[in-house]
């Protein structure tokens, strides 16, 4: 039986970026540390994607540690908004075609400033969700970069 494939594993294959895949078995949201937990990772080093508006209107991604929270205010100043605010759960799908517990910020419907929590590069590589629920990809900040474009800041506390 052939090994279902989401969106994001095939981008980054066609780019030739070095990853890894995780699944875990789930058909709704779960929180991203019960999934650290059904991979078997440190929730550390799983990492959420969250999109956010500035005051400007214009969207953000921030990705962080599944066990911590970002800080609106850290976060507005890496992007050198005077404010940002998570947006409304029914924004998330016409926004980047991902629902809730599915969003990676590979593959968006639209590239947006993407800033992650400079935590990562305590790690190897970092986990995040392939754009479907169940699915996560393991992969380098560097072969990251071959996909995306994204700064490290910090982003919690």
């Amino acid at each position: 039986m052939k090994k279902e494939r989401t969106n994001v594993m095939r981008l980054l294959d066609s780019l030739e970026v070095q990853f890894k895949e995780h699944t875990y078995p789930a058909d709704t949201a779960l929180s991203g540390t019960q999934v650290a937990e059904l991979i078997g990772e440190d929730p550390g080093r799983v990492f959420k994607t969250l999109v956010t508006v500035g005051a400007s209107h214009e969207h953000y991604v921030f990705v962080i540690p599944v066990n911590s929270e970002l800080n609106l205010k850290k976060a507005a100043k890496a992007v050198g908004e005077k404010s940002i605010e998570m947006i409304k759960s029914r924004e998330l799908l016409p926004l980047t075609g991902y629902i809730h517990g599915g969003c990676s910020p590979i593959g968006m419907k639209k590239f947006f400033i993407t800033t992650i929590d400079e935590s990562a590069i305590l790690y190897d590589a970092i986990i995040f969700s392939a754009g479907k629920i169940g699915f996560q990809v393991e992969i380098s900040l560097d072969e990251l970069h071959k996909a995306i474009d994204f700064s490290l800041a910090e982003l919690t506390g």
